[in-house]
Protein backbone atom coordinates (compact mmCIF):
# COMPACT_ATOMS: atom_id res chain seq x y z
CA UNK A 1 0.00 0.00 0.00
CA UNK A 2 0.97 3.37 -0.88
CA UNK A 3 0.10 6.17 1.03
CA UNK A 4 -0.53 9.21 -1.35
CA UNK A 5 -1.57 11.73 1.74
CA UNK A 6 1.92 13.81 0.85
CA UNK A 7 1.66 13.71 -2.76
CA UNK A 8 -2.58 14.91 -2.44
CA UNK A 9 -1.21 17.49 0.01
CA UNK A 10 1.36 19.04 -2.38
CA UNK A 11 -1.56 18.48 -5.34
CA UNK A 12 -3.80 20.91 -2.79
CA UNK A 13 -0.76 24.34 -3.46
CA UNK A 14 -0.19 23.44 -7.17
CA UNK A 15 -3.25 23.82 -9.80
CA UNK A 16 -1.90 21.96 -12.61
CA UNK A 17 -4.83 22.54 -14.55
CA UNK A 18 -4.31 26.48 -14.72
CA UNK A 19 -3.60 27.83 -17.97
CA UNK A 20 -0.79 30.10 -16.86
CA UNK A 21 1.00 26.98 -14.94
CA UNK A 22 0.96 25.10 -17.91
CA UNK A 23 2.13 27.59 -20.37
CA UNK A 24 5.22 28.05 -17.68
CA UNK A 25 5.71 24.38 -18.02
CA UNK A 26 5.99 24.61 -20.95
CA UNK A 27 8.08 27.21 -21.88
CA UNK A 28 10.45 26.46 -19.48
CA UNK A 29 10.94 22.64 -21.13
CA UNK A 30 10.96 24.44 -24.42
CA UNK A 31 13.50 26.60 -24.14
CA UNK A 32 16.80 24.45 -23.54
CA UNK A 33 15.10 22.07 -25.74
CA UNK A 34 15.30 24.60 -28.65
CA UNK A 35 18.34 26.34 -28.24
CA UNK A 36 19.74 22.60 -27.97
CA UNK A 37 18.54 21.09 -30.93
CA UNK A 38 19.31 24.70 -33.12
CA UNK A 39 22.88 24.48 -31.66
CA UNK A 40 23.42 21.25 -32.43
CA UNK A 41 22.02 21.56 -36.03
CA UNK A 42 23.80 25.10 -36.80
CA UNK A 43 27.24 22.57 -35.10
CA UNK A 44 26.27 19.64 -37.61
CA UNK A 45 25.16 22.31 -41.23
CA UNK A 46 26.70 25.59 -40.60
CA UNK A 47 23.18 26.68 -42.00
CA UNK A 48 22.90 29.41 -39.76
CA UNK A 49 25.98 30.88 -40.51
CA UNK A 50 25.22 30.76 -43.89
CA UNK A 51 22.11 32.45 -43.97
CA UNK A 52 23.67 35.28 -41.83
CA UNK A 53 26.67 35.99 -43.62
CA UNK A 54 28.63 34.97 -40.65
CA UNK A 55 29.11 32.87 -37.56
CA UNK A 56 29.28 35.64 -35.37
CA UNK A 57 25.92 37.40 -37.00
CA UNK A 58 24.17 33.89 -36.66
CA UNK A 59 25.43 33.40 -32.99
CA UNK A 60 24.12 37.39 -32.33
CA UNK A 61 20.75 36.02 -33.41
CA UNK A 62 20.37 33.09 -31.55
CA UNK A 63 21.51 35.08 -28.69
CA UNK A 64 18.60 37.62 -29.66
CA UNK A 65 16.28 34.71 -30.23
CA UNK A 66 16.98 33.22 -26.63
CA UNK A 67 16.94 36.44 -24.61
CA UNK A 68 13.20 36.81 -25.86
CA UNK A 69 12.37 32.99 -25.49
CA UNK A 70 13.45 33.83 -21.50
CA UNK A 71 11.53 36.96 -21.14
CA UNK A 72 8.44 35.03 -22.63
CA UNK A 73 9.62 32.01 -19.93
CA UNK A 74 9.74 34.67 -16.78
CA UNK A 75 6.53 36.40 -18.03
CA UNK A 76 4.74 33.16 -18.23
CA UNK A 77 6.38 31.84 -14.64
CA UNK A 78 5.53 34.88 -12.94
CA UNK A 79 1.90 34.63 -13.95
CA UNK A 80 1.80 31.02 -13.03
CA UNK A 81 3.65 32.01 -9.17
CA UNK A 82 0.16 34.93 -9.27
CA UNK A 83 -2.65 32.10 -9.87
CA UNK A 84 -0.87 29.64 -8.24
CA UNK A 85 -2.41 29.26 -4.14
CA UNK A 86 0.02 30.19 -1.85
CA UNK A 87 1.79 28.43 1.16
CA UNK A 88 0.72 30.33 4.23
CA UNK A 89 3.83 29.63 6.19
CA UNK A 90 5.42 31.75 3.00
CA UNK A 91 3.37 34.60 3.54
CA UNK A 92 5.89 36.22 6.19
CA UNK A 93 8.97 38.96 6.29
CA UNK A 94 11.56 36.34 6.44
CA UNK A 95 10.44 34.40 3.60
CA UNK A 96 10.35 37.72 1.32
CA UNK A 97 13.73 39.16 2.37
CA UNK A 98 15.04 35.35 2.28
CA UNK A 99 14.09 35.33 -1.20
CA UNK A 100 15.30 38.95 -2.29
CA UNK A 101 18.87 37.59 -1.00
CA UNK A 102 18.77 34.46 -2.77
CA UNK A 103 17.47 36.53 -6.15
CA UNK A 104 20.14 38.94 -5.75
CA UNK A 105 22.81 35.56 -5.57
CA UNK A 106 21.06 34.39 -8.44
CA UNK A 107 21.49 37.41 -10.53
CA UNK A 108 25.34 37.85 -9.46
CA UNK A 109 26.14 34.00 -10.64
CA UNK A 110 24.27 35.16 -13.69
CA UNK A 111 25.43 38.45 -14.41
CA UNK A 112 28.96 37.99 -13.56
CA UNK A 113 29.17 34.74 -15.98
CA UNK A 114 27.67 36.31 -18.94
CA UNK A 115 30.50 39.37 -18.18
CA UNK A 116 32.95 36.50 -18.16
CA UNK A 117 32.23 34.39 -20.89
CA UNK A 118 30.73 37.50 -23.04
CA UNK A 119 28.07 37.24 -25.34
CA UNK A 120 29.26 34.70 -27.76
CA UNK A 121 30.38 32.63 -24.87
CA UNK A 122 27.14 32.39 -22.91
CA UNK A 123 24.99 32.01 -26.36
CA UNK A 124 26.67 28.53 -27.69
CA UNK A 125 29.26 30.62 -29.49
CA UNK A 126 31.11 27.18 -29.58
CA UNK A 127 28.57 25.89 -31.86
CA UNK A 128 29.25 28.24 -34.39
CA UNK A 129 33.07 27.81 -34.37
CA UNK A 130 33.23 30.66 -32.05
CA UNK A 131 35.66 29.57 -29.16
CA UNK A 132 37.38 31.17 -26.11
CA UNK A 133 41.10 31.70 -26.13
CA UNK A 134 41.25 29.71 -22.69
CA UNK A 135 39.18 27.97 -19.86
CA UNK A 136 37.29 30.25 -17.93
CA UNK A 137 38.36 30.09 -14.43
CA UNK A 138 37.96 33.29 -12.78
CA UNK A 139 34.37 34.38 -9.83
CA UNK A 140 31.69 32.79 -10.53
CA UNK A 141 33.40 30.00 -12.17
CA UNK A 142 36.07 29.92 -9.62
CA UNK A 143 33.21 28.99 -7.36
CA UNK A 144 30.84 26.32 -9.10
CA UNK A 145 30.94 24.68 -12.27
CA UNK A 146 27.87 25.61 -13.66
CA UNK A 147 27.12 29.22 -12.91
CA UNK A 148 24.75 30.29 -15.08
CA UNK A 149 22.49 27.27 -14.40
CA UNK A 150 23.19 27.78 -10.40
CA UNK A 151 22.04 31.51 -10.73
CA UNK A 152 19.14 31.21 -12.92
CA UNK A 153 17.85 28.36 -10.62
CA UNK A 154 18.45 30.53 -8.17
CA UNK A 155 16.49 33.73 -9.73
CA UNK A 156 13.16 31.62 -9.63
CA UNK A 157 13.52 29.94 -6.66
CA UNK A 158 13.96 33.69 -5.25
CA UNK A 159 11.34 34.81 -7.68
CA UNK A 160 8.97 31.82 -6.00
CA UNK A 161 9.44 32.99 -2.40
CA UNK A 162 9.09 36.70 -3.09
Amino acid sequence: QVDVTAMAWLFSYVDVTDSGFIAAVLSIAFNPLFWNVVARWEHKTRALSQVFGSPRAACYCLGAVILMLNCVRSHCFTEAMKSQPKLEGLDCHWAYYSGLAILAVGTLFVISSFLALGFTGTFLGDYFGILMEAKVTSFPFSVLDNPMYWGSTAIYLGWSLV
